[in-house]
């Protein structure tokens, strides 16, 4: 169905090309998973079954890729639409219409579909995706994953014979992936539908895939195999594959039930060295409280049977509340999302203001909520959210698509005005403080990172953010560099892939050393060691007393870097304590580690590793 022949793309003013050497055909009917480290091509792979490549990208491709038969080199997207349908990393970028509804059948409505098969097919989308209460709702309102499951719907309503998706669950909640999963699954073996997708979070899709196509590196010609095979050599692997690799399993588990039903023999092992480490610590104690006496023992016996706290938060009295709601310049007017958001960007271009009065005060918390409330489009899409950060306290946002974590991060950084309640950021009201004051109190890297990005090379965006934040010269790109290295300076930002862009606006955000960081899904469209780069980054910032919030759909973060989870459904907080406590009570949140491991408490594979040495 898809044919690769000697396949190479070598864009404009770059001397190396993006994949060289691709040689490999996909049958009809399988299902192939694309993976590989960040920017080793797996996107401009994609865009050379589609035709995008290079009819809309530029850049020169040798060798020859053939879909159905056709050369897509010779045959542009418009000539390609019947048998390709195409899902890109960026949801918004693909809707032409307003309405749900409209943008399912926007696709049959070009192919010139009779209007009762465009209605069967509509309906039978609606319901496979979840989207039946959507149907109405325009796009704009819609919460990022339910952007992405409409992206998805409008691509599947013509009944193309291969779908091509960059990306498809980056943006879900676990049970969303798995519904969507699930229905191209059911596309593969009821109707033969090819499927080629690449996709970072592998420990989602690695399962139902046929085959797996790895491309380990730049320019490297890619390994097509079983998945077991292939992620026996792999440099990217998910949690199961890796905790099998540390337990040494022959062969490698794809799957949590495959994983458990090898692990009696781990949960042993782990269960002797923790009876092992607790017998040291009893008798250190005893040895500590022959020594220092009966008051000094009991306090010691306590402290070990406590867990480690987490920071408390800081809770202010009325009165100072009160104070600071009525401090220099929080009654300025408020401005639209739009415009506040316009503002905040222009402000990167503007000179560093001198210091001022309204400074952030070590005696207010980062960021706290009080009944907060927020309606949207007559939506209501908070309500009665209580919410204090500390200081040094990383938060995990957690809960289905639509839950309203991205508005929470938005009414944080005044992007949205309350409806109900209080929020505010280092004692001021986000949404009547201006741009220039509140950048000093809290930076947000949202979804579209375009939005914080205008200059035309990566070291231009560098450099003014290195001067709008008054950094030495060099700290933005040092930070580009350890998040996702290999990024040329002279790069235009449009040119990146959604995981490097998104790198890109992150060490942009960080440079200012904001006391609150906000991020909104910003493990998407990174690979593992790129993500493992990222924790490293925000548990500093934490250690130095940053505090961060991140609204995640990647379980995995949580368990590794947060202190806190909170669940939200339908605009309300429904579950707030230590991540181990709520992601280990939550089969749709639990980590790869737990479930393998249950009954026991292991969130990563980290933690196992140091319990085993």
């Amino acid at each position: 169905m898809i044919r690769f022949e000697n396949v190479s793309v070598t864009y404009a003013g770059v001397a190396e090309p993006a994949v060289a050497d691709v040689d490999f055909e996909i049958p009809e009917g399988e299902l192939v998973l694309l993976a590989g480290p960040s920017g080793v091509g797996k996107s401009t792979l994609l865009g050379a079954v589609s035709g995008l490549v290079p009819h809309f990208t530029g850049g020169a491709l040798r060798g020859r890729v053939t879909v159905a038969g056709r050369d897509t080199r010779t045959h542009k997207p418009r000539e390609l639409a019947d048998v390709v349908g195409t899902v890109g990393q960026d949801p918004l970028s693909h809707f032409v219409t307003d309405t749900v509804e409209e943008e399912l059948a926007y696709g049959m409505e070009s192919l010139g579909l009779p209007p009762e098969v465009m209605r069967r097919r509509v309906e039978e989308t609606l319901d496979l995706l979840g989207l039946a209460g959507l149907r109405d709702r325009p796009i704009a309102t819609l919460s990022g994953g339910q952007q992405q499951r409409v992206a998805i719907g409008s691509v599947l309503t013509p009944h193309p014979r291969v779908l091509v998706l960059d990306e498809p669950t980056s943006a879900l909640d676990p049970a969303a992936a798995e519904e969507v999963l699930a229905v191209l699954l059911r596309l593969v073996h009821d109707l033969g539908t090819t499927v080629l997708l690449a996709e970072h979070r592998l420990e989602r899709v690695l399962q139902y895939a046929d085959q797996v196509a790895l491309l380990p590196a730049p320019g490297a010609a890619p390994v097509l195999g079983a998945p077991a095979d292939v992620m026996a050599v792999s440099p990217v692997f998910p949690p199961v594959v890796a905790l099998g690799r540390l337990a040494d399993w022959s062969p490698l588990p794809l799957t949590v039930r495959d994983a458990r039903r090898r692990a009696a023999g781990l949960r042993e092992r782990l269960a002797a060295r923790e009876a092992l480490r607790d017998t040291g610590n009893a008798h250190g104690d005893a040895r500590d409280a022959t020594h220092a006496g009966p008051a000094t023992a009991t306090a010691t016996a306590t402290a070990t049977a406590e867990p480690v706290p987490v920071p408390a938060p800081v809770v202010e009295s009325p009165a100072k509340t009160a104070a600071q709601a009525q401090a220099p310049g929080a009654e300025s007017p408020a401005q639209t999302p739009s415009a506040r958001l316009r503002g905040l960007r222009l402000l990167r271009r503007a000179p560093s203001p001198p210091p001022s009065p309204e400074a952030p005060t070590a005696l207010a918390p980062p960021a706290e909520a009080r009944s907060l409330g927020v309606r949207r489009a007559g939506v209501q899409a908070l309500r009665g959210v209580d919410l204090t950060v500390a200081p040094g306290e990383t938060v995990a946002l957690m809960g289905r698509n639509g839950a309203g974590k991205s508005t929470l991060l938005n009414a944080l950084v005044g992007l949205v005005e309350p409806s109900a309640g209080t929020v505010r950021v280092s004692g001021a009201v986000p949404h009547r403080a201006s741009p220039r004051d509140l950048v000093r109190r809290v930076g947000l890297v949202p979804q579209e990172p375009r939005d914080l990005l205008y200059a035309d090379t990566v070291a231009a965006e560098c450099a003014a953010a290195d001067r709008d934040a008054g950094a030495e010269p060099g700290s933005c790109r040092t930070l580009v560099s350890e998040l996702l290295p290999g990024i040329g300076d002279g790069v235009h930002p449009r040119d990146l892939s959604e995981g490097q862009r998104l790198t890109l606006a992150l060490a942009v955000v960080l440079t200012a050393r904001p006391p609150l960081l906000l991020l909104d899904e910003p493990t998407r469209g990174l690979d593992y060691a790129a993500k493992a780069r990222l924790v490293a980054v925000l548990r500093g910032l934490a250690a130095s007393g940053h505090a961060i919030v991140l609204a995640t759909h990647d379980v995995e973060l949580a368990a590794e870097l947060a202190h806190r989870v909170v669940l939200l459904a339908e605009g309300e907080v429904i579950a707030d304590g230590p991540t181990a406590e709520i992601v280990v009570s939550s089969p749709s949140f639990a980590p790869q580690v737990t479930k393998i491991l249950a009954p026991q408490r292991w969130l990563t594979v980290t933690q196992v590793r140091e319990a085993l040495r």
